[in-house]
């Protein structure tokens, strides 16, 4: 029987409360496991994100992503934003995973799974997910670069932002190496 639902006295079915996992990790991400996590018989979409360490930003080839967080806050943070999208998109169940530690070229970074009775919702899901992981969840990167520079690359704070996903973010050299440079020497 499925773990969403539970038999009553009278032999029917009463829906339990849809699954909503978020977690931090410091091992390899098994997208598979996170699908079969998510997997409901009532289930019309299960859908899978894989965010994965990309070999250029902007131009310059990475070599390697080291992922921090503030282990705590990020996990209530990621449990409340699952909770949260299971709510407004009406999901059988959600699970998402985000790595810490140093990740190479191509490993995965994060991976979101949802399940709804429709695609829409599940997709809808997955995306909205990602923008408020990237947005709300103390979670930071540092991009390590084949001339062998690194710099810490975060998101900008949500007072700062005009624009909507995608464009909170300043991913790359040219932004941190901007970052950098402010936090040496004199203040502004």
């Amino acid at each position: 029987m499925d773990e969403r639902m539970q038999q009553t006295h009278r032999g029917e079915r009463d829906q339990v409360r849809p699954a909503a996992d978020g977690a931090l990790v410091r091992r390899p991400i098994d997208p598979q496991r996170l699908v079969a996590a998510v997997a409901s018989p009532e289930a019309g979409a299960n859908v899978l994100f894989v965010g994965t360490a990309r070999g250029f930003t902007n131009g310059v080839e990475t070599t390697g992503l080291e992922y921090e967080a503030h282990d705590s806050m990020a996990t209530e943070a990621l449990e409340r934003l699952c909770t949260t999208a299971v709510e407004r998109f009406s999901l059988l169940a959600c699970a998402v995973e985000h790595r810490l530690g140093r990740i190479a070229i191509g490993e995965a970074a994060v991976a979101i799974a949802t399940s709804a009775a429709h695609r829409r919702a599940a997709f809808e899901a997955a995306e909205w997910l990602m923008e408020r992981i990237k947005r709300e969840v103390p979670i930071w990167k540092c991009e390590e670069w084949a001339d062998g520079r690194r710099a810490w690359v975060h998101a900008e704070p949500a007072a700062a932002r005009s624009g909507d996903a995608g464009h909170e973010r300043g991913d790359g050299p040219v932004d941190a190496g901007r970052r950098r440079s402010r936090g040496r020497g004199r203040r502004r």
